[in-house]
């Protein structure tokens, strides 16, 4: 959310935002519609005087003169319920309106409508070749038996699946091999919520405009899609010591999307999933410009320093307007090569937002001079799971049918490779 003051101040600034994020937004409508607002909490205010100045009078009024004071003021009272009606249906209209204002991108943005459009910034790696006629990850993990799909399917319906022996531990190696990497650079480990509020969401832009990507419960809980918004809502409604800032998480948890978008894409395998895992980077620090896109290439950084410890092929694009969200100023993906698909995907995404987030949740520190100020926030994807593991295993497979491990996983692993026979093979 931005500040109604900013947006009337910089109205063409917001426009281009919206057209670079191609949106549709009426910031027309909103401005008329603070118009109505402002004027009828005048009138409300001017109303309400008007009754505080009645009652003392019927307080200090002899008994002759109250009957018809009470009667003045019952008109008043009236009238002021009338206002205030009216008002709560301007407010609602105002704060749907408010929450569909786009926050507005860096000048650095691409312009482009779709991810692709999106421009590639560096490259790491060389793409991986092989002697042979490589296998998808599904075939291989399916002869190595390291998930199983059907019954997946069975126990959770579409998309559903098991990851087992080697397939697990490899899970549990890449989020331990994140995790140490992390908390060496100071994050603060969190297991978080799943089943998280409405508020939250609404705080951290996920609704209300992506309502049908989430799972809801009969108890107005909310499953989600990214440790994100459950580690934002953590400082909700409070006012952070700025001697503690930059605070820095790293939080783990399970995660849950529709992918209501996406029919008949990526039906198969362990690309795009109902359920998966995420160790998530979350910053808060000071509301500086500089910082947060110091802070941003640090995220960012620190996610590649993963890929490159477990030698995957990727890139790093930078977003176009149209790929960025209603609350991200700038953003870039990682991308991981995939053999079998001959292209990169997206494995990572690293954004930040100014206040956009903080002023939602009321988020805030006192500065220097210990003025409230709404801090800025960041985010970043450590590494997910399991559609890491794809990559892991297509570009590291042997002729045979074997994977071999990644060197920075082989301790937590207890092997050097996978094969059929599930030999250790020091």
């Amino acid at each position: 959310m931005l500040d109604i003051k900013f947006i009337k101040e910089n109205a063409d600034l917001i426009k281009a935002g919206a057209r670079k994020k191609h949106l549709d937004f009426d910031l027309d409508e909103l401005i008329k519609t603070d118009e109505r607002r402002l004027k009828l909490l005048a009138a409300v205010e001017k109303i309400r005087a008007e009754q505080n100045a009645a009652n003392d009078e019927v307080a200090k009024a002899d008994s002759g003169a109250r009957t018809t004071l009470i009667e003045r003021l019952k008109i008043v009272k009236a009238g002021l319920q009338a206002k205030e009606t009216e008002l709560t249906e301007v407010m609602k209209i105002w704060q749907k309106l408010m929450l569909a204002v786009p926050n507005v991108p860096d000048i650095s943005v691409p312009e482009g409508g779709s991810d692709a459009d999106n421009q590639e910034t560096r490259t790491w790696g060389i793409p991986t070749k092989f002697s042979f006629t490589p296998k998808s990850h599904i075939d291989l993990m399916l002869n190595l038996d390291l998930v199983d799909f059907d019954r997946g399917t069975k126990v959770a319906g579409f998309r559903g699946y098991f990851l087992k022996n080697e397939g697990a531990l490899l899970s549990f190696a890449v989020w331990q091999l994140a995790l140490d990497q992390l908390v060496r650079k100071g994050f603060v480990p969190m297991l978080t919520p799943s089943l998280v509020r409405r508020e939250p969401f609404i705080g951290t832009g996920y609704l209300p405009q992506a309502e049908d990507e989430l799972y809801k419960t009969q108890d107005e809980l909310y499953l989600a899609g990214t440790a994100e918004v459950p580690t934002m809502g953590y400082y909700m409604d409070e006012v952070i010591d700025r001697a503690q800032l930059p605070l820095k998480f790293v939080s783990f948890s399970p995660c849950f999307r529709r992918e209501a978008g996406s029919h008949g894409k990526d039906t198969k395998g362990l690309i795009r999933l109902h359920e998966f895992f995420k160790l998530e980077q979350v910053i808060l620090d000071e509301a500086n410009h500089e910082k947060s896109v110091e802070h941003h290439e640090t995220l960012t950084r620190n996610a590649e320093e993963i890929l490159q410890l477990l030698k995957l092929p990727y890139r790093v694009v930078t977003n176009c307007g149209g790929d960025l969200g209603l609350g991200q100023v700038k953003k870039y993906d990682l991308e991981v090569w995939v053999p079998t698909e001959k292209k990169y995907r997206e494995t990572h995404s690293s954004s930040y937002f100014h206040d956009f987030q903080t002023r939602r949740l009321n988020i805030r520190y006192r500065d220097a001079e210990g003025k409230l100020r709404f801090a800025h926030s960041l985010n970043n994807t450590g590494v997910a799971t399991p559609r890491i593991l794809a990559a892991i295993v297509e570009n590291y497979q042997q002729a045979d049918g074997s994977v071999l491990v990644p060197v920075a996983l082989q301790a937590y692993l207890g092997k050097k490779i996978i094969s059929r026979n599930g030999a250790s093979k020091d």
